[in-house]
């Protein structure tokens, strides 16, 4: 076998192992590129419900008292749809912060008051500001409920 035959041979060796290399990076970066959007999406689920935990804690320890729990959040109360609410806004690190610097929101509303059971009600949303709700539940707190 000549030189330049043997050279011919490993120069399609090596051509050979670039593609089976280039293939084996693109799915690599495929299958990486997927993980990382699951652990920020992970990520996001986790802190929402920790901050609605911390929602549904400060409703039931206020005694679904708006102002107090907007308080003991960091919030701002006011009305939302014509219901009274809390409103929580937080940055990128999920710390509290302000409306323009925001990117997630807790909404509690404090919706129905039924004085015979003495029973505040009302519901908590935690979502993107672009709309996707990442966790949303009923709230209820018993005692006085006025």
């Amino acid at each position: 076998m000549s030189n330049r035959s043997r050279s011919t041979l490993f120069l399609i060796e090596q051509l050979i192992v670039i593609a089976v290399f280039a293939i084996s990076a693109a799915a690599c970066t495929g299958i990486l590129t997927s993980a990382y959007f699951t652990a920020m999406d992970s990520r996001d689920t986790s802190r929402a419900i920790l901050a609605a935990e911390n929602g549904a804690e400060s409703f039931k320890a206020t005694g679904g008292d708006i102002d107090k729990t907007a308080q003991l959040l960091g919030g701002i109360s006011g009305r939302v749809d014509g219901e009274t609410a809390v409103i929580v806004y937080y940055d990128k690190q999920w710390l509290v912060c302000a409306e323009n610097d925001a990117l997630y929101r807790m909404l509690l509303t404090g919706g129905t008051v039924d004085p015979e059971l003495a029973l505040r009600t009302g519901d908590l949303f935690v979502e993107k500001l672009t709309g996707e709700i990442l966790i949303a539940f009923p709230v209820a707190v018993r005692g006085e409920a006025g």
